[in-house]
């Protein structure tokens, strides 16, 4: 299957958190979405990974993304090696992607750093032709494939964006799917330990963020991405 655009995430719920309003939009306007989580975040304080894997196939069914595969690597502990890379470039290799989102290039859990580099490097190296990949399980080598544009989503940080996209219909949606994660958000009745992500600061923080980022550029909401080259529209008219 053949994706417009694949968007990696440390852990499940990453996303969601960073760009599921855009994901909503871009499969609400026809185009084909798929989403790997790098682990299954079975490190998280709140709930188990079992129960993450269940909500993170809630969240994709909301958002309505054609694919959501795991590469279950280890979380906390995975690095920028070969062997991380050679997984990754199977995942671009096999769905084709033309955009492909990652995490925040700088951010407060050590994971997200660390997955903003894994992923760009490999989608970099994915289209070497003498690198050699194929699934597991397939004789078929893969082709070699670089997507045409990496975009980084934003995160803890408020990092300054390079470009927003309006997604002033679409922030209910990506509400949804971020409280499909249910073990690991808001929840007044939850007795599990409260981390800085489980407050209902933390949600409303994702909601005014999204709602200051539009204000900024004249729509109701929008969310923010950093870029790895410039940016080029055809003409003046193509900005909002």
């Amino acid at each position: 299957m053949k994706l417009d655009i694949l968007a990696f995430g440390a852990h499940p719920d990453d996303v969601e958190l960073g760009a599921g309003a855009t994901l909503a939009k871009e499969i609400a306007n026809g185009k084909k979405v798929g989403i790997v989580d790098l682990t299954r975040g079975e490190l998280g304080t709140r709930g188990t990974a079992e129960i993450r894997d269940k909500e993170a196939a809630a969240a994709a069914e909301i958002l309505g993304v054609s694919v959501r595969e795991n590469l279950e690597y280890a979380d906390g502990f995975f690095v920028n090696d070969k062997t991380h890379q050679l997984g990754i470039i199977q995942m671009i290799r096999k769905y084709k992607p033309e955009i492909v989102l990652c995490n925040a290039v700088d951010d407060r859990h050590i994971d997200h750093g660390k997955g903003s580099d894994l992923v760009s490097h490999a989608c970099f190296l994915s289209g070497l032709v003498k690198i050699d990949t194929k699934l597991d399980g397939d004789d078929i080598w893969q082709e070699p494939w670089r997507p045409k544009s990496v975009y980084h989503y934003i995160q803890w940080k408020n990092l300054n964006p390079d470009f927003v996209v309006d997604v002033s219909n679409f922030i209910d949606k990506k509400t949804e799917a971020i409280l499909a994660y249910s073990s690991q958000f808001f929840d007044p009745k939850s007795e599990e330990p409260e981390t800085p992500i489980s407050s209902k600061n933390f949600i409303d923080s994702v909601n005014y963020r999204a709602r200051d980022l539009g204000r900024m550029v004249g729509v109701e909401y929008a969310e923010g991405f950093t870029v790895e080259r410039f940016v080029a529209v055809d003409s003046l008219d193509d900005l909002i």
